[in-house]
């Protein structure tokens, strides 16, 4: 059962919910102070720490921070059950995931909720950055657009933590229990299609944090094998989605879907180095009516990339320099 240390019958305006797992207390206190120094006031802000089976409780060490949260301590399942748990819980007008090893950039952040405030959009778009001092904060917005019509003119970021969104445009959507690679690739897409009011900022308003200790950071074969496999998962499932869609709307979730499907075969070729892996994994694609890649022009990387993966002297190219390249990043 959750601790609920204070409860307001006021609606709030922002639940943040945030997911943390066997995390030092400091970096957590981090990111929850981020919260906390927003404009915002005690009625208008709902923060919800779920807590995926850390080996020790983590309440006591975030106690003192503030005295409105609630705290949610399940088994270990993984952060898309502890995301669904959050969202059961929420009560706020808006919701922001955040990971308990990131942070809110506060001038970035206000920004955000300004558009919040003045605007009632659906969801806002803003960018992260894995730097903490320094930050410029361009203060300019493009909107309103409608989701689909962002998708099918941009390529989205997919990252959860990279948007705040309002909880109409939620309905059932959830994140997928067993998937733990990619689980905002398949929920990110379908929300914002599900928008009609989105407003897209390029202000860095949240903090990402490199944590070595976090499952996509984690390697060997099995993690490996899981990451592919999680990534075909979220493709054919968001393929099969977009045949069921009107046709803007197939339009633009079937660009996401071409994106996917290349940055897969992007990390087959530079994770697996094996031609054996990246054959078989195109044919397992063609088979589903994903390979060849669409013809569109997507963009400049999108096309070159295209037009090397369909001859046999392109994927040796492939094989040579997408590996060094990688390693020179």
């Amino acid at each position: 059962m959750p601790n609920n240390i204070y409860a307001t019958e006021q609606t709030p305006l922002v639940s943040f919910i945030v997911t943390t797992y066997n995390l030092p207390d400091e970096m957590l206190k981090e990111c929850l102070q981020s919260i906390t120094a927003l404009s915002l006031n005690h009625r208008e802000v709902e923060i919800i720490v779920v807590d995926d089976g850390s080996d020790e409780d983590t309440l006591s060490g975030i106690r003192e921070i503030c005295d409105n949260i609630i705290y949610i301590r399940q088994p270990n399942k993984g952060v898309s059950v502890a995301r669904n748990m959050g969202l059961k819980i929420a009560s706020g007008k808006y919701i922001q995931f955040i990971d308990g090893d990131d942070k809110l950039i506060l001038a970035g952040y206000e920004h955000c909720l300004d558009i919040v405030r003045f605007k009632d959009p659906d969801i806002v778009l803003f960018n992260f950055t894995k730097k903490d001092t320094n930050i410029d904060t361009p203060y300019m917005f493009d909107g309103p657009l409608s989701g689909e019509e962002y998708m099918r003119r941009n390529n989205i970021k997919a990252s959860v933590c990279g948007y705040v969104f309002s909880r109409n445009i939620l309905a059932n959507l959830k994140f997928s229990a067993g998937v733990e690679f990619g689980e905002d690739e398949e929920f990110t897409p379908q929300l914002i299609l599900s928008a009609e009011k989105l407003y897209a900022t390029d202000t860095c308003a949240y903090y990402y944090r490199k944590n070595s200790s976090s499952v996509t950071h984690k390697k060997g074969k099995r993690r490996l094998a899981k990451r592919l496999a999680d990534t075909e998962h979220v493709i054919y499932n968001l393929y099969h989605l977009a045949g069921t869609l009107p046709a803007q709307d197939s339009a633009a979730l079937r660009r996401r879907v071409a994106q996917l499907t290349m940055d897969y075969i992007y990390n087959t070729i530079v994770l697996t180095r094996s031609r054996h892996q990246l054959e078989k994994r195109i044919r397992n694609l063609e088979k589903k009516g994903l390979y060849p890649l669409p013809s569109d022009n997507y963009t400049w990387k999108y096309k070159i990339f295209n037009k090397m993966i369909k001859s046999d002297t392109g994927k040796k190219v492939l094989m040579l320099a997408l590996p060094l390249l990688k390693r020179e990043r």
